[in-house]
């Protein structure tokens, strides 16, 4: 290596392992892995221009409308608790495993830590705040506190928000993995067992799942078995 070689290499901006070994054609398959966001350095120092990569964007959450001049790569779950300090949403794994930071996007839910907040400019959103009206619970707010969905409460309003996107997609008959029959229309019943896997993707730590059953199974009753059971 040459002297202009040593000193190519030190002005250039560092190079990943995952980087090299595609260059080199050393990486073989794992080169398909590559990820599609730049290197960290050369992301946190912006674009090439020098200029970073900020979009402004309109976001409708818990009814308040927002105009916002964002980084690209902020994820939703970042902009609420970080941005506009909405903290009940929660950050738990950051992967999308944990279902902690759930929160409904035109009512369907989603994990937030996985949403680029750019593209969902233009949508409503809900988070645990939104939920209720005043003082006035939301009916699967009440439930878990009458049937003792939590015990830490970490992991609630992710599993709050997911149960209440849950019961809405039962209620316009989407099937799960355990529902007897994928081609019967109409809303589905809600047996313990399709209640614990639609709420499979929220994890509790603390184990709470037999009351948050409970409380799911409490609201998705209609009045007259709710009343039968009783």
């Amino acid at each position: 290596m040459t002297p202009s070689d040593d000193d190519a290499l030190t002005r250039n901006a560092p190079v990943t392992r995952r980087e090299f070994l595609a260059d080199t054609g050393m990486a073989g398959g794992a080169a398909a892995l590559m990820p599609i966001w730049p290197n960290p350095a050369r992301a946190q120092a912006g674009r090439e221009d020098g200029a970073a990569a900020f979009a402004e964007i309109a976001l409708r959450i818990n009814g308040r409308e927002h105009r916002l001049n964002v980084d690209t790569r902020t994820t939703l779950l970042d902009l609420l608790r970080e941005n506009l300090a909405l903290t009940g949403t929660k950050k738990g794994c950051d992967h999308g495993q944990c279902g902690a930071c759930t929160v409904l996007v035109e009512g369907r839910r989603i994990n937030s830590c996985l949403a680029l907040a750019v593209l969902h400019d233009g949508a409503a959103l809900t988070t645990i705040e939104g939920l209720s009206r005043g003082d006035a619970l939301h009916p699967v707010q009440a439930a878990f506190i009458e049937n003792d969905g939590f015990q830490c409460g970490y992991c609630t309003p992710g599993q709050i928000c997911s149960a209440v996107g849950m019961l809405d997609e039962a209620a316009k008959g989407a099937a799960s993995f355990v529902t007897p029959d994928v081609r019967a229309s109409g809303r589905v019943d809600l047996t313990d067992a399709e209640i614990r896997e639609r709420m499979s993707g929220n994890i509790c730590r603390c184990g709470a799942y037999p009351g948050i059953v409970s409380a799911v199974r409490s609201v998705a009753l209609p009045a007259s078995r709710r009343r039968a059971r009783a």
